[in-house]
This record gives structure tokens, C-alpha cells and sequence, in this order.
């Protein structure tokens, strides 16, 4: 809705909040965009987050929920690897959060970890304290993790395997698996390795790159699309298992329901990070843009989360279609595809993120698969998707 008098539509406000525990991680993927990527700031920032910073950002938390009133929050508790801290300080920052809210709003807590350092004490911890937690992986064997390794070069699997068996009989407590994409894995192996975990929900991540740091040049047109299309056919076909966060919102999608991820659509986006120095900042996942791309010059000392909505790339993020450049807008697949990872549409120069995504012709790739298998199942009676763009 347009508001009359200043022609803008009104600032959706944040609803989750992603904060900062440890800065550094125990792990050195080599694919890792965080700690080698353009980004430099975690250098300058506190390895654990100061208790003087929890306390402030619980208000500010507080502080916007009263302003908007809001029923229910999610607080995602990040690194790096936020486990390196033990399970006290997650815990304590959760209690003051809670501690801070008004009547009446209740706080989801999840952590996302890697894994290898998850111990059943921790868990239990963490469960009776409402987390639920999420894992990364490559996939469910170890030689599909030999990217994941230490900063001894030492694979992770054997401690990632103590965790997965942990959170398998932890259904309450298990949040799901991210998995990025390696198109030079076998999808099937990769699907069937991770589905044989039993998680609830698995995501598959595109590797953030943009056209000025493009991801690597294969020999297929549409390769991460072609890898998603096999994944989507055996999980379609596969009959009961977990959901798959990029397909069921894309199913969504096509279905006219709005969307809850930044990977497609176009739903205002109402998370914002809380760095270990107190920074407020935009989604990691700008870091592979180029140095500062995250940054806002806020923190939770001096500014609100308000004053962080009116920041030009928060706001950019919640304009939907207006927020897309002439391409995208012109696409028949834009409702559903919503312009991809704003990340992945950065260029330098002028155009910065007003471009498709770097990963446009996949995204097609895998909506129109979709888009027809879905049609084949239900009858043709679905938003229009149209021939492809010239």
C-alpha cells in the first residue's frame, strides 16, 4: 500500500534478526565468501560479542517490537561459527532478549552451526532453551565434504558426523541443512546422501558470485539450473521426505503465494544483522560484492532499527518490483523469480545491483521445469510465465 501523502510505500519492519556471536571461524572452506572474499571488516571486530553489546541490542530489539507492534520475532544467533563460544554465552544472549521483550511477543531463537563442535551436553542446552538449529553441509558423505576442512587442512566429516547423528534423534531441536552448490557433485548423490540424514528441510544454496566476479565458467549454459532440475525431479517424484526450501518457495510462487526467502521473489526482505561490535549491517551475503557492501555506518548504540529501514540499501531491498532494474522488470518470470539474490545481481559500476542475477539463465532454467511439472500435476490453471525473454 502507497502511503497518500509521501507516495513511498511504508517500511516493513524488520522481523528477524540475525546477531553476531564469534567472528572467526574454526573451519576454512574453500569456497568460503566471508573470510576470503573482498570483505575485510571481521578483522577489526571483537572475536566474541562484548556483554555490553548484547544488552544494547536486546533493547533495540525490544524497542522496535514495541514500536510495531509486532507478535513474533526470529533471532538467529551466527558467526563464524557461533559454537566456538560454548553453549553459556547463547544461552545468556537468548535470556536477555526474552528479558527485554513486551508481553505479548515470543522470540524463535535458531543457531547455524557447522557442526564439529556440537556436543550432547551443548544440545541439550540449547534445546531446553527453545533453540532449534540448523547445519552445513556439502552433502552426507565425506567426500562430498572435502571442501569443509580445518585451518590444518583436516576434513571436518568425522566431527560433522557426530553432529548429524545427534540432531537426527533431536527432531525437535533439528532445524534442517544449507547446502551450497558444487555443480561438479553429482546431484543425485548429493540429494540422496543428504535426504538419507532425515532432516526436516534442506536448502540449496547458490555460490554467491555477480558479473564482476562470476562463478566459474562451465561447459553447459544453464549448470546450476540443470543441477537443481535433476534435484527437483527426485524430489518430486521421491514421494514423502524433506521439505526443500528453494523449491517450495517457488511452488509458492507460482501458486500466488508471496515469498519468504531472498533467493526468489518478491517479498520485502525484514532481516538485518547485528555484528559482534555492535554494527548494524545488511546480509552477509553482500560481502562478496565488494568491501563494505553490508555496511549501513549504524550501530545499535547510537541508531535505532528505524533509522536502519530508512538506510538506502534496506530500503532498496523492500521497494519489490520497483527495486528491480528494466530487465528484470520486463520479464515474464519476475513475480516468481523477483530478480534472484540481490548479491548475485551486483556489477561494478553504474549499474551496481540494477542488473539480472548472474545466475538469470539458471533461475529460468529451474522455474520453467517447475513451473511445467507442476502444471502436468495440477492442469494449466497457473500464473502465466510466458516465452522466454529476447
Amino acid at each position: 500500500m502507497v502511503d497518500a501523502q509521501t507516495g513511498r510505500t511504508p517500511a516493513v519492519p524488520f522481523r528477524q534478526f540475525v546477531l553476531k556471536i564469534h567472528s572467526r571461524c574454526n573451519l576454512a572452506c574453500t569456497y568460503c565468501y566471508l573470510y576470503t572474499g573482498p570483505d575485510h571488516s571481521w578483522r577489526d571486530r571483537p572475536r566474541l560479542v562484548p556483554a555490553a553489546t548484547v544488552r544494547q541490542t536486546a533493547l533495540r530489539i525490544a524497542e522496535h517490537v514495541r514500536t510495531h507492534r509486532l507478535r513474533e520475532i526470529r533471532v538467529d544467533l551466527h558467526g563464524g561459527e557461533p559454537l566456538l563460544t560454548g553453549p553459556g554465552p547463547l544461552l545468556e544472549q537468548a535470556a536477555a532478549i526474552r528479558a527485554a521483550l513486551p508481553a505479548g511477543c515470543t522470540a524463535a531463537f535458531g543457531l547455524q552451526t557447522n557442526g564439529t563442535l556440537l556436543t550432547p551436553d551443548t544440545l541439550d542446552a540449547l534445546a531446553a532453551a527453545g533453540f532449534r538449529l540448523g547445519l552445513s553441509l556439502d552433502g552426507g558423505t565425506p567426500g562430498l565434504n572435502r571442501r569443509r576442512l580445518d585451518h590444518a587442512g583436516r576434513p571436518s566429516w568425522p566431527a560433522v558426523a557426530r553432529a548429524v547423528r545427534l540432531l537426527s534423534g533431536r527432531p525437535d531441536v533439528f532445524a534442517g541443512i544449507l547446502c551450497t552448490i558444487d555443480i561438479t557433485a553429482d546431484p543425485a548423490e548429493v540429494y540422496r546422501s543428504l535426504r538419507a540424514l532425515d532432516p526436516p528441510m534442506l536448502d540449496f544454496l547458490l555460490p554467491h558470485a555477480n558479473w564482476s566476479s562470476p562463478p566459474p565458467a562451465a561447459a553447459r549454459r544453464t549448470p546450476y539450473g540443470d543441477w537443481l532440475c535433476t534435484v527437483f525431479d527426485l524430489w518430486w517424484d521421491g514421494g514423502p521426505g524433506p521439505r526443500v526450501r528453494v523449491f517450495t518457495e517457488i511452488l509458492g510462487l507460482l501458486l500466488g503465494r508471496p515469498s519468504s526467502s531472498e533467493a526468489v521473489g518478491l517479498s520485502p526482505v525484514v532481516a538485518l544483522v547485528v555484528d559482534t561490535d555492535g554494527a548494524i549491517e545488511q546480509v552477509d551475503s553482500l560481502k562478496s560484492a565488494y568491501d563494505g557492501a553490508a555496511a549501513t555506518g549504524l550501530d545499535v548504540f547510537r541508531h535505532t532499527f528505524d533509522e536502519a529501514l530508512a538506510h538506502p540499501g534496506l530500503a532498496a531491498r523492500q521497494r519489490g518490483r520497483d527495486g528491480l532494474g528494466e530487465q528484470c522488470r520486463r520479464c515474464a518470470l519476475m513475480e516468481v523469480c523477483g530478480g534472484g539474490n540481490y548479491a548475485h545481481r551486483y556489477r561494478a559500476g553504474a549499474t551496481g545491483f540494477a542488473n539480472p542475477s548472474v545466475y538469470c539463465a539458471d533461475l529460468e532454467r529451474l522455474i520453467r521445469h517447475i513451473a511445467a511439472r507442476l502444471a502436468a500435476a495440477v492442469g494449466p490453471a497457473l500464473p502465466p510465465t510466458g516465452p522466454p525473454p529476447t
